[in-house]
């Protein structure tokens, strides 16, 4: 998990894509048995959680701006 120079790169990824990552790191926190590399770990997993958090904002944002113009579109037609 010292990929640190892949995190941009995920930004690309789909947000399933992105937790099914998560979950990887998760499932190998659990197995580590030296806390040193727990650390960098878990460290990975944070950042991981704010590209998650952050994608997953602007999916919310999108799919409300979305919802309010087919509502406004709606509201016109009748």
């Amino acid at each position: 998990m010292k990929d640190k120079n892949l995190l941009p790169d995920n930004n690309t990824g789909s947000l399933e894509e992105l937790t099914d990552q998560a979950n990887q790191i998760i499932e190998s926190l659990e197995n580590e048995k030296d806390l040193n590399n727990s650390v960098e770990i878990y460290q990975e997993l944070l950042r991981l959680n704010n590209i998650i958090e952050k994608k997953f904002h602007k999916s919310f944002r999108s799919i409300g701006e979305e919802t309010t113009k087919k509502v406004k579109e709606i509201i016109k037609k009748k």
